[in-house]
């Protein structure tokens, strides 16, 4: 985390840059930003040199600044239209040449991973660089086969992104960019136009109080799921995010990527229907989750007009690269399955678009012909995609690595589309991929005889800042036509991201490939029991903790990596991979002594329950304790980012609110969504599912002192309040790490190894 941490020296800066770039941004407010991306495509002759090299340049002063100057960047036309990236060695430099900053940038990663075995992750960077960098014996050129390199969920923006400041993007967008991402979704600071459109329209500020989610949610505001929740949204946050996409924006385009901005889905405010009484709206319902949210129906005159309106705002705000995303019923089931009725809501949605900007492409999510599949079939997904040019409509097939629906709808039936890989839920913190699929699937389309129009590569997770193997390894993709050998793949990433090559580090990724990175059932691998609602069951609520593998064979693993921690244990990546192998294994066997307290409670021995509850509490003081000393895994960090954006005590107390309602109830007390979004955090499992433990386990015994039973759903009833008080409380949680990671995880694995393989083995 070195590499995110060294941006802060920037952080003094990033106010002045934000006047500059929002002066510059209403400066060129009425012209098309595509200008940018176009013009870095072309040939350092025809460049202005200085100007168009710059934010390639800076980017490398902020990802080597002790080697910067070892640099030289140039410009070169594409390859028969497609991106290419060169590097090669002349007079004591690397040059590093692309058709855009993108190329340019995937240039420098290419070299910093094969020629000086460095890598650059969330979670642990290794940039051990010798003062003399490595020549490049002969000239690499690479050509992506794809198009667009696409990334980012809705999801993802809430899941992980909350709270993100400039800084933090900035770190982000400089990783996009070396793993040749050119395609990112870009929803900050959509709400400032929300509200300006209906202003305009003659709604008032507290008319849109009932409208705007609280920050923790905009995903699902945006997805037309919920309205209010978690709100209402100062005017500051709407303020200072429009100013933080301008510097987004500013940065992607600088850098030759062509963002997606939103578009009107027709989701409108519970006031629209009092000030607009003729307006044709339809009420919808997230499964009964949160209130009806109102959409204007597409036949409606007024929704291509409210929908140029909020095309146009958005250009004087962002400029615009011709994309748009609008998903209209993502996760909501449309009122008819009428093919003329479902043409007629696609094509009213584009031509909300092509009103303002005739342009205009619409990039569609994919994932609900897959979530509500029962609904969606082929003549419902024909009439929906069919109403819009081939050229205008661009399908993300949001989960190609598990439930690929190019393979069921004919490649989407002539739209061109982007195969992805979503990999993870709500964030939960836990081991998981499909390694072989991700490292071999890819290619397969690309060289399927019925691919169609196969356009382009991408990431979709929920949530990220996890399992960066999974995420390096789904990007090799991004510059090569060819299926990916694992063996040898990953025996380069262990050497990359720990320094040093070791035999038993090498032999633990490979355990870890076949177990954890094998599943290919689960739809985001096993969380912890720890994290669920106190139960004797096995599974609880969001909560699921069914194995795909051997849970002793992960044991091995971790047999393994601690095996390679005196020779590796100075690399950040070994620092967080040993910690998080070790949560895994512990959380995993939380459910053994779940499971063993249960059988005590059957058995009425109430002895062994205090015993053996005892342990489960222990067990979550000590992973809180191991997960402390890295900040990745900090309930703190979370909650003092949502606060910092607060401007007064009550703005900064509902940004808690928010930050600590998402990862733990979701909604209210008696949201289904609970745990949905868990997080294996310190803090978080001392502060709150400790606590919850404890008070399950002080009322059995209690239950079982008195020769009763006890009553789950009264239970259930008592903690509900407390969870809620919780989440609406206030109590501070360290920001900062606390302790050495290896020998935490030493000490860890010296007091549970053997008692785990017992466990197992005794089975």
């Amino acid at each position: 985390m070195k590499l995110k941490r060294s941006y802060k020296m920037q952080g003094a800066r990033s106010i002045v840059l934000l006047l500059i770039l929002f002066s510059s941004a209403c400066a060129r407010k009425n012209t098309s930003s595509n200008t940018s991306s176009e013009a870095a495509s072309k040939t350092s002759a025809t460049l202005n040199t200085d100007a168009s090299t710059k934010p390639v340049y800076d980017l490398i002063k902020r990802v080597v600044p002790t080697h910067a100057s070892h640099f030289v960047a140039e410009f070169i036309p594409q390859e028969e239209g497609k991106d290419v990236f060169e590097v090669e060695s002349s007079n004591g430099k690397i040059i590093l040449r692309g058709n855009n900053g993108v190329s340019i940038a995937s240039a420098l990663n290419h070299y910093l991973k094969y020629y000086t075995h460095s890598s650059i992750t969330w979670n642990g960077s290794n940039l051990n660089l010798p003062q003399q960098l490595p020549a490049v014996p002969q000239k690499v050129r690479n050509v992506s086969p794809y198009k667009y390199r696409y990334y980012l969920n809705y999801c993802t923006f809430n899941y992980t992104m909350s709270w993100w400041d400039w800084e933090r993007w900035q770190w982000e967008i400089d990783w996009m960019a070396m793993n040749g991402i050119n395609m990112p979704l870009a929803l900050t600071g959509q709400n400032a136009i929300h509200r300006r459109v209906y202003k305009s329209m003659g709604l008032t500020d507290k008319d849109l109080e009932s409208f705007f989610s609280g920050p923790a949610y905009f995903a699902w505001f945006w997805m037309g799921n919920l309205d209010a929740w978690g709100g209402p949204l100062p005017v500051s946050w709407m303020d200072s995010h429009e100013a933080l996409q301008k510097q987004i924006l500013e940065r992607e385009r600088g850098l030759g990527m062509t963002p997606i901005l939103p578009a009107f889905t027709g989701h409108v405010p519970p006031a629209f229907k009092d000030k607009f009484p003729q307006a044709n709206l339809k009420k919808t319902n997230w499964d009964e989750m949160f209130p009806d949210v109102f959409l204007l129906d597409p036949d409606d005159p007024m929704f291509v007009e409210i929908g140029k309106k909020f095309i146009e705002e958005e250009i004087k705000a962002f400029g615009t690269d011709h994309l748009y995303t609008s998903d209209t019923f993502n996760e909501n089931r449309p009122p008819s399955s009428d093919s003329t009725f479902l043409n007629n809501i696609s094509q009213k949605v584009y031509q909300s678009m092509a009103a303002a900007d005739p342009k205009a492409t619409w990039i569609m999510q994919g994932w609900l012909f897959h979530f509500s599949r029962d609904f969606w079939k082929t003549p419902q997904i024909q009439a929906m995609l069919n109403a819009v040019p081939d050229d205008k409509m661009i399908i993300l097939d949001l989960w190609s690595e598990k439930n690929p629906m190019w393979q069921k709808t004919e490649a989407y039936y002539g739209k061109p589309w982007i195969w992805n890989m979503l990999h993870n839920f709500g964030g939960n913190v836990n081991m998981y991929g499909l390694m072989d699929r991700v490292a071999t699937e890819p290619a397969k389309a690309l060289h399927h005889a019925q691919k169609g129009k196969l356009t382009g590569i991408g990431l979709t997770p929920e949530a990220i800042e996890q399992n960066p193997v999974m995420y390096e390894l789904m990007m090799e993709n991004a510059w090569r036509d060819t299926p990916i050998e694992l063996t040898s793949w990953l025996q380069g990433y262990t050497r990359r991201r720990y320094g040093k090559e070791n035999a038993a580090a090498n032999k633990a990724l490979e355990i870890l490939r076949r177990t954890v990175y094998a599943d290919s059932v689960t739809s985001g691998g096993p969380e912890s029991i720890v994290a669920g609602r106190p139960t004797f069951s096995r599974n609880t609520g969001g909560v699921t903790t069914n194995f795909t593998y051997e849970p002793l064979e992960l044991v091995n693993a971790w047999d393994n990596l601690m095996a390679a921690s005196n020779d590796l244990q100075a690399s950040e990546g070994y620092q967080f991979d040993i910690v998080d192998l070790t949560r895994q294994v512990l959380a995993n066997y939380a459910t053994q002594v779940q499971q063993q307290f249960a059988q005590d409670y059957q058995k009425k021995d109430l002895a062994a329950f205090k015993k053996h509850s005892a342990e489960f509490i222990s067990l979550i003081e000590d992973m809180d304790r191991l997960l402390a000393t890295q900040e990745d895994f900090l309930l703190g960090r979370w909650l003092n980012s949502a606060k910092s954006w607060g401007t007064t005590s009550d703005e900064k107390k509902l940004y808690e609110m928010n930050a600590r309602n998402l990862i733990t109830l979701w909604g209210d007390k008696d949201s289904k969504l609970r745990e949905y979004a868990n997080r294996q955090w310190s803090g978080l499992l001392n502060g709150y599912y400790k606590k919850r433990w404890q008070q399950y386990f002080d009322y059995v015994t209690a239950q079982m002192a008195k020769g009763q039973e006890i009553n789950q759903k009264v239970f259930d009833e008592k903690i509900k309040n407390w969870e809620w008080q919780w989440v609406n409380s206030s109590e501070a949680y360290p920001d900062k790490t606390a302790g050495s990671s290896v020998p935490v995880a030493q000490e860890m694995y010296r007091k549970y190894n053997q008692t785990i393989k017992s466990s197992y083995k005794a089975q």
